[in-house]
């Protein structure tokens, strides 16, 4: 079962979530540089607080807890001190650039949490296998958004069409980490269909997925628990496919991949 993650700062959304299996709860505290490396697109800018982390963290029961920081930066260590405050279950480090960054961070947050990487940009992906085996990392998360940007790419879902995905998979599985990437939408919304970007995440091991706005969307007092129970069925149906099942929705997926970004006006 994939690991839904929620990205939200509503307590009483955060309950909600916790009554169902497999959800983890994400609080998004980074800040420096993102406005200006998503400018113009329409991507979720945060604006959740400190405070926040306390209040999700109250609210749940079973859901693991996850917090974005900021990137490696001169004020990381009093940062990580106030979060761990609040009892997190795991930390994200957003934007490293180099095994450097990574080993920086795992330093200065020394064993007290496990954390996950954000890998999104591509001298990332290019030295991922330089420090996929530091201490305390448990877990590679692919962040298209960005990653498609530094690669100089139209379309977030490009690298998985380009089999940039599978070293990335190899290497944490390799390293006993866990592996996710991505946002996911309803099933059949989206330029990329979430059932597609869904069977992409079976084939390729993936263990998490982020789930997007679509799935919260004011259409219903219950709308949230119903496309998720949705995800959850086309995520066991899409289990049963066969070898040749799998290799056939990967080479559409990735056409379909292609032929999204060849409509798309490269970025000035």
């Amino acid at each position: 079962m994939l690991d839904l993650l929620q990205i939200t700062n509503d307590a009483a959304f955060a309950r909600r979530c916790d009554a169902l299996p497999g959800l983890r709860l994400f609080v998004d505290l980074e800040r420096l540089g993102k406005a200006e490396r998503q400018a113009g697109r329409n991507t979720f800018i945060s604006r959740h607080t400190l405070d926040d982390v306390g209040r999700v963290r109250d609210a749940v029961r079973r859901s693991r807890l996850m917090v974005r920081v900021n990137p490696l930066h001169q004020g990381t260590a009093a940062e990580l001190d106030a979060v761990l405050a609040f009892a997190p279950d795991l930390l994200m480090l957003p934007m490293a650039q180099s095994a450097d960054d990574v080993r920086g961070f795992a330093r200065v947050l020394a064993g007290r949490r496990p954390f996950t990487v954000l890998l999104e940009t591509a001298d990332a992906l290019r030295t991922v296998g330089e420090w996929a085996d530091t201490p305390g990392l448990e877990e590679i998360y692919v962040g298209l958004n960005d990653l498609h940007l530094s690669l100089g790419l139209r379309f977030m879902f490009e690298p998985l069409a380009a089999g940039q995905l599978e070293p990335v998979a190899a290497t944490a599985k390799a390293h006993g980490l866990r592996f996710g990437f991505g946002g996911i939408a309803r099933l059949d919304e989206g330029l990329l269909p979430g059932r597609d970007v869904l069977a992409e995440h079976l084939r390729l091991g993936s263990q998490g997925v982020i789930l997007s706005r679509t799935f919260h969307r004011e259409d219903g007092d219950t709308a949230f628990e119903r496309q998720v129970a949705a995800l959850r069925d086309a995520e066991a149906h899409l289990a049963l496919r066969t070898a040749s099942d799998i290799e056939a929705d990967r080479v559409r997926i990735a056409a379909t991949i292609r032929r999204i970004a060849a409509g798309i006006a490269p970025a000035p």
